[in-house]
């Protein structure tokens, strides 16, 4: 038998690959399955993207890169932030991965050790949690709390903090209770880690884009005090379709550019040569698809919310952004699990339980609404039913 690490006994996954894995294994068996499940948007890559990545094939662009990424695309990220988030950055301080979750587990790595406190949001994605205990830090969980709308609350979160603490992650607008934060919730958490200077911030903001009814997206970058602090997290899955190209960045404090650099060179040397030309042509490009797939998860968002708050025991807060709904459960009288693997087996529907997201996850569930209306109607009523029986 092989004697692993220990680390690896710390190392835990992400349930919505593990449901999909099991919905697809019942579909194959002929069961009508409809996935609520994994966050996947159901749009294919924009046609412009995907050819942009077949002429850089065309054009020879077949071998390694720059471990950080090819000047173009850094360049195009520089560009991006500004046209939305209205701050500039330095090309240096981008970094190119293979996908978001590099980024979070580059951060977490290079911060985290045994003594290390790290505090991240519950529920919350449950890989920062994963690598937390991995690295031999110590998770602190930020309770999200439904009255809030899943927003922090910033006094919390800095009551949490002490002499230990190395890293603060920040997920808004968030996965899996698609909580957005307000502006003055944001500011007063700045204000407190000006006070605090041994504190990192990692600010994953993949879901920047897709904010309903006017709200704001506040990025930490803006807060110019903290900019030597904060770790910013984007990429292209979840705005552009893209979760099967790999592609994310992270822009670093720029002590952390080099030893991070050198991070992505012992892991993964650089980023596919032609999924970066798609990158820039994503960003640079038309962004005609981008609010066409925000404007049609608006709409699925008002349906979802409307059918899941007609369910008897089910009560759902108004997600702000992302395209997560996160209906508290409790009053089913199960389990998150048990309502879980209940909506597959007899429903036919995917959906993951709060838990896996956190031990504060437990009275709740996750629908991803990355699905058509047409689906989405289909298996709340296919709810309805299997919990009226």
């Amino acid at each position: 038998m092989v004697q692993m690490a220990a680390a690896m006994s710390r190392l835990g996954t992400e349930s919505a690959f593990e449901v999909l894995a099991r919905a697809n294994a019942l579909a194959a068996q002929g069961k009508d399955i409809i996935n609520l499940g994994i966050g996947q948007p159901d749009f294919k890559t924009p046609e412009h993207i995907v050819e942009a990545a077949i002429k850089a094939l065309r054009d020879g662009h077949h071998g390694y890169t720059p471990a950080n990424g090819i000047p173009e695309l850094r360049e195009a990220v520089v560009r991006d932030i500004e046209k939305y988030r209205k701050v500039q950055v330095d090309p240096a301080d981008v970094i190119i991965v293979p996908g978001g979750k590099v980024t979070m587990f580059f951060a977490v790595l290079a911060l985290g050790e045994p003594g290390a406190e790290i505090i991240y949001p519950n529920p919350g994605f449950p890989i920062y949690e994963s690598v937390i205990k991995f690295t031999g830090a110590t998770p602190v969980p930020m309770p999200l709390h439904e009255d809030k709308g899943f927003a922090f609350s910033a006094e919390e979160v800095l009551s949490l903090i002490t002499p230990n603490t190395r890293l603060i992650i920040l997920n808004s607008p968030a996965n899996p209770t698609g909580g957005a934060v307000p502006r003055e919730e944001m500011d007063k958490l700045v204000e407190g880690l000006l006070k605090q200077p041994q504190v990192t911030i990692m600010s994953d903001e993949i879901y920047c884009r897709m904010l309903y009814d006017g709200r704001e997206h506040v990025s930490l970058l803006e807060y110019e005090d903290l900019r030597d602090r904060v770790i910013l997290l984007d990429g292209w899955s979840k705005t552009y379709a893209m979760t099967g190209w790999r592609m994310g960045y992270g822009v670093w404090p720029k002590s952390m550019v080099e030893p991070v650099t050198r991070l992505a060179i012992n892991c993964n040397s650089c980023v596919n040569a032609s999924a970066q030309f798609a990158g820039i042509a994503a960003l640079d490009g038309p962004q005609d698809a981008v609010d066409e797939m925000v404007k049609a998860f608006d709409e699925r968002r008002k349906v979802i919310l409307r059918e899941l708050n007609q369910i008897p025991g089910f009560r759902c807060a108004e997600p702000g952004g992302a395209f997560y709904a996160f209906p508290n459960i409790e009053g089913t009288g199960l389990s998150a699990m048990e309502l879980q693997n209940k909506l597959l087996n007899d429903a036919g529907v995917a959906i993951i339980a709060g838990t896996s997201f956190g031990a504060y996850g437990e009275g709740y569930v996750r629908f991803s609404y990355a699905n058509s209306t047409e689906n989405i109607l289909k298996a709340t009523q296919r709810i309805r039913e299997t919990l009226a029986d």
